[in-house]
């Protein structure tokens, strides 16, 4: 029953929020003039999918994250290429499933390991863009290797504010690490100073706020020529810690979901800090932007809410990969709603697309495009199918069409869901579908084909690392 609810409601304010929207067919093709827009990929991180307001939140407003729905398009099926942070942001800076070079678990925090992190035969989208004369800028969490050879301006940025691991305290009084690469583990890292490219700045602010006030800055000195921003929050990742600026925002809520709204609201700020100043510099117009999380809520973890998806970050279910997703182009495309399943793959598709960026004939992209999709110009799916692959728990995944097939490596269990019918994935009906069960078991078996295993330990390995790096240092 609450689950129905939950659903009925979110459902009902998708409905409402969207009242006044174009029809899809009323959408046109974004000018030609405009070849190289700017571009602004802004990602949370842990939050969940119903704890923004055009997914149906009510406790915790985000009316600036909201603005870009509204001057955009919900994307309802937006998914992730994984259900943890670093492997997911492998899939998207990189434009490719990051289980074809191994990036398949978060990486240790090790700076002195070129090999813990993503492969130097990728391509990030910034070396990408850098070919077609893009300045590229990462704020906020890189978590893609903490070894020099993958700091980001190593990666093809030529920008960097934030930290190399995987989270961070908030507070400047608790960064007492001043050199990131003294740090000798993931809980240290979480204490650094935050590097401004190669420097440590000891911070003064709450560090969601520094992070939006390097991202207007950001925006502000490169607006002479197209520009790659990408403003990846730490945030609501734990730990749980929030400003009173913030938490008096929210004086009825309490515990965990408290702190979890405070931070929310301070990304959301940030957000429209950033909105407002391309609309101040007259970049609005010519700049897509767009909104997603790096995975589902932790929902015991964080007090987020994943709203009627089933499972939370980790999962293998809908709520571990199904995430709030959001595009704005002003003047390109119309606002509205779209309901066939996209990824985090298609953000550099898209931009390599947009400005005509060479991509590598061996290193094919995985994703679409969207742009055609979401003006109706180009009929069909960007997506015939959604894989997930863990390979520690021995979990497939795959979405084609409405139905989708969880299959337990472990177990040999096999479960298949209607997601337009059953969103939360409640009703196992693969005894009902034996030939749909087989169909898409030999999908995934083919996509599986083309990967290949880890090729580092991730955190849940951090002793056997250390046991490896025993036996080394003793045969040297």
């Amino acid at each position: 029953m609450i689950l129905a609810i939950k659903q009925i409601t979110i459902t009902f304010l998708l409905v409402a929020f969207t009242s006044q929207v174009f029809s899809n067919n009323l959408f046109k093709d974004p000018p030609t003039k405009k070849s190289k827009p700017n571009i602004i990929v802004i990602m949370a991180d842990d939050l969940g999918y119903a704890d923004v307001g055009f997914n149906g939140c009510t406790d915790i407003p985000t009316p600036n994250i909201d603005r870009i729905a509204k001057n955009g398009v919900v994307c309802t099926n937006g998914y992730t290429t994984y259900s943890v942070c670093g492997p997911s942001r492998a899939g998207f800076i990189t434009g490719r499933y990051q289980q074809r070079f191994g990036f398949e678990r978060n990486p240790q925090y090790r700076p002195h390991d070129p090999n813990m992190g993503l492969p130097k035969s990728e391509a990030t989208l910034a070396e990408t863009l850098k070919k077609v004369n893009y300045t590229s800028g990462i704020i906020g969490k890189w978590h893609l290797g903490a070894d020099i050879s993958n700091h980001p301006l190593n990666r093809g940025f030529d920008f960097f504010f934030g930290h190399l691991g995987g989270g961070h305290n908030y507070f400047p009084e608790s960064l007492n690490i001043q050199d990131s690469y003294s740090a000798e583990n993931e809980n240290q890292s979480y204490k650094t100073w935050i590097l401004k490219n190669h420097t440590p700045i000891q911070t003064k602010k709450y560090l969601t706020d520094e992070f939006s006030d390097e991202a207007v800055s950001f925006i502000e000195n490169s607006q002479k020529k197209p520009f790659f921003l990408y403003l990846s929050y730490n945030a609501p990742h734990t730990p749980l810690q929030a400003s009173e600026k913030y938490l008096k925002r929210f004086p009825n809520l309490q515990g965990k979901r408290k702190t979890y709204a405070a931070m929310v609201s301070a990304v959301d700020d940030g957000v429209g800090m950033v909105l407002d100043q391309l609309e101040k510099l007259n970049l609005d117009e010519n700049t897509l932007v767009f909104f997603l999380s790096d995975n589902g809520g932790p929902e015991t973890k964080n007090g987020s809410n994943n709203g009627p998806l089933r499972g939370m970050k980790s999962s293998v279910y809908e709520g571990g990969f199904r995430v709030p997703y959001a595009v704005q182009w002003k003047g390109n495309i119309q606002p509205g709603i779209y309901h066939e399943p996209v990824s985090s793959l298609d953000i550099y598709a898209t931009i390599a697309a947009l400005s005509k960026a060479p991509i590598k004939k061996k290193k094919p992209l995985d994703g679409t495009n969207l742009i055609p999709f979401l003006n109706a110009t180009q009929k069909g799916k960007p997506h015939e199918n959604i894989y997930l692959r863990k390979f520690d728990g021995k979990f497939h995944t795959i979405r084609n069409n409405n139905l989708k097939l969880v299959i337990n490596g472990k177990t040999s269990k096999k479960e298949l869901y209607n997601l337009k019918d059953d969103i939360g994935e409640t009703k196992n009906i693969a005894n009902k579908h034996p030939k749909d069960v087989e169909r898409l078991s030999q999908l995934s078996q083919e996509w599986d084909s083309h990967l290949i295993d880890p090729i580092f330990l991730g955190l849940i390995h951090t002793k056997e690392w250390q046991k490896k790096l025993q036996r080394k240092n003793k045969k040297n």
